[in-house]
């Protein structure tokens, strides 16, 4: 593991990312019951999602797991250690997450996860090309590992 941080120490990381179908902010546990309702009535279709496919998560957790976990991915957020955002549709249901965090691999600098909830399969492949664009254009990663959609 790299001493470097993950990001500079004057690197504003970006709080929000908005387009006309979905909105994506800082995941914490004030979002822990809608979280909760989107992962766990798609977890056949988040492990079928590019990049998921050999991931432990998600599995079954209670509502107080999921909060603890949660609560470490806003602790890892203060700390810039990795960023997880919940995205958000236009009328502010929890639609998916995306993962920003140091890659495992040494040939990149961040890997890049997504999922969205099975009911809104069709915004897979837009979040995708929006994050990797903004992942681009407002992230200081020069290598990023994040599973292509087709």
């Amino acid at each position: 593991m790299s001493s470097e941080p993950f990001v500079p120490p004057d690197f504003v990381v970006p709080l929000r990312l908005e387009t006309p179908q979905f909105v994506l902010e800082p995941l914490g546990p004030q979002h822990n019951g809608a979280d909760y309702a989107a992962w766990s009535s798609s977890m056949e279709h988040i492990h079928a999602t590019p990049g998921w496919e050999e991931s432990k998560w998600p599995r079954s957790m209670t509502l107080d797991e999921n909060r603890a976990d949660l609560e470490r991915h806003a602790a890892d957020f203060e700390g810039r250690t990795g960023f997880t955002y919940t995205v958000l549709s236009p009328s502010g249901d929890v639609v998916g997450c995306v993962y920003i965090y140091p890659s495992k691999k040494d040939n990149f600098d961040a890997q890049v996860l997504s999922w969205v909830r099975v009911s809104e399969a069709e915004l897979d492949a837009p979040l995708w090309e929006a994050v990797s664009d903004w992942i681009e254009s407002d992230w200081p990663f020069e290598r990023v590992e994040y599973a292509a959609r087709h």
